[in-house]
């Protein structure tokens, strides 16, 4: 009941898109809306490519409803439209449908992929190497599973760029105390937004093919890139490029999600994984754990249909679909330079450039007596710092802490989701915030 200096809690701390106020893609919620309810399929109000998708995605299902289970695989017509999809991506690369699985979102991918991987005991414990800092779906399924956590540095100083002998460095380090058998990737990143060039792929792929690793690279971020002369390059399609001794050995699971992108359709769970060279007795394992799940969300199967095969020029629904999809990515590409311009105008705070993905993760200087009050509360110096930005402004982000940093150095983690407008009265804010809390713990 006590009244606060401000009006609302504005969640910062999230990605989810259509929370903060983005409206979805008329096509993508036009074909799901066909599959749930196929009356609608006899009415004019739908354009005719939208029922074309519709009727092909309810012939998958089975007695083409769905609300029938699907194979465990994920529905079989998917599997195909998002084979073709990576293939025109990756420039004519081919993809096999039997090796896409249709997942729960990518998190699902990615946690069910770490369970067929992790093994042993003692030192021969799997180790998985995940960058610092990391999305924490890694750390908290790597403790689930009982696995050992390998941490490397991305080097914020090269706005957070990957360097193969931080990899090495971290890799030799672990093998005294478990076994390094798994090398995560996220690209573009998150909480950090960098966008990987072509050569640090191929550095990577070739670290992990001298070092018999498993690769696992996470591209749910692939559609938001911003920066000039940044580009995304899949790790598939390098790994293709570098020629057959890489591409016929190397271990690759890579993984797609409706969350991001430009769809930011997060509660449909919708997402993808394609694995590439693995053990045929490990994909058997692979269908069977699967299985126990029966199948991921069929709407969500649907929902990804629709971001692997959109309109395309000729249909009718192409200038619509195109003028919303640009008209997202336009936007978080102008919040994304914003975000960056304005927090380096705040003293004590540095940000990188938001090159991709929607967050950024800015270095905050947070002074010794307010480390102190921190420690005496039993709290992280940046948790401190959330919490008070928290009850001052109704401003929610995350601390650096959850995503993991180097000793000494703290962060946050903020997306650039809110409209415009909301954007700027939010930064405005933190920056007012941030002068007062120097002031405060000089």
């Amino acid at each position: 009941g006590i009244k606060k200096p401000f009006t609302e809690v504005i969640k910062a701390n999230i990605g989810d898109a259509h929370a903060m106020g983005q409206r979805p893609i008329t096509f993508l919620r036009q074909v799901v809306a066909l599959c749930t309810y196929p009356n609608l399929l006899d009415s004019p109000s739908f354009p005719e490519d939208a029922k074309k998708r519709a009727r092909r995605i309810l012939q998958g299902c089975g007695g083409n409803s769905l609300g029938a289970y699907s194979a465990s695989q994920g529905i079989n017509c998917i599997r195909e439209d998002v084979a073709s999809y990576i293939e025109r991506r990756d420039g004519g690369v081919p993809a096999d449908p039997d090796n896409i699985y249709l997942t729960t979102g990518a998190s699902d991918g990615i946690a069910t992929i770490l369970k067929i991987l992790v093994s042993g005991g003692g030192k021969s414990r799997t180790g998985v190497m995940i960058p610092i800092p990391q999305y924490p779906l890694y750390s908290a399924a790597i403790s689930e599973l009982g696995a050992i956590q390998v941490n490397y540095y991305l080097d914020e100083e090269n706005c957070w760029s990957l360097d193969v002998n931080e990899l090495r460095r971290s890799l030799n380090e672990a093998k005294a105390y478990c076994h390094p058998k798994v090398l995560c990737i996220i690209n573009p990143g998150n909480p950090t937004g960098q966008v990987q060039n072509r050569k640090c792929i191929e550095d990577v792929i070739h670290f992990a093919w001298e070092e018999k690793l498993f690769l696992l690279a996470d591209e749910v971020y692939q559609d938001n890139v911003y920066s000039e002369g940044c580009q995304f390059h899949s790790f598939k399609k390098i790994l293709y490029e570098m020629g057959p001794e890489y591409y016929n050995n190397v271990e690759l699971a890579s993984f797609h999600s409706t969350s991001k992108g430009y769809m930011g359709e997060c509660g449909y769970r919708g997402g993808y994984m394609e694995v590439i060279n693995l053990h045929p007795e490990m994909k058997g394992q692979l269908v069977k754990l699967l299985s126990v799940r029966i199948c991921s969300p069929v709407s969500g199967q649907a929902a990804m249909d629709i971001v692997v095969n959109p309109p395309i020029p000729g249909e009718e629904s192409y200038s619509q679909f195109i003028k919303e999809k640009e008209s997202v990515l336009n936007n978080l590409a102008k919040k994304a330079k914003l975000t960056e311009d304005m927090f380096n105008k705040v003293p004590g705070v540095h940000c990188n450039p938001l090159q991709g993905a929607m967050y950024a993760f800015p270095r905050i200087f947070i002074p010794s007596k307010a480390i102190e009050e921190a420690k005496a509360h039993k709290m992280a110096p940046d948790m401190f710092y959330c919490m008070k930005l928290l009850e001052e402004t109704g401003i929610c982000v995350v601390p650096g802490s959850g995503f993991g940093q180097r000793e000494g150095s703290y962060h946050f983690r903020m997306t650039i989701l809110p409209p415009v407008e909301k954007l700027k009265i939010l930064l405005e804010k933190m920056k007012e915030f941030h002068i007062k809390f120097l002031e405060k713990y000089a």
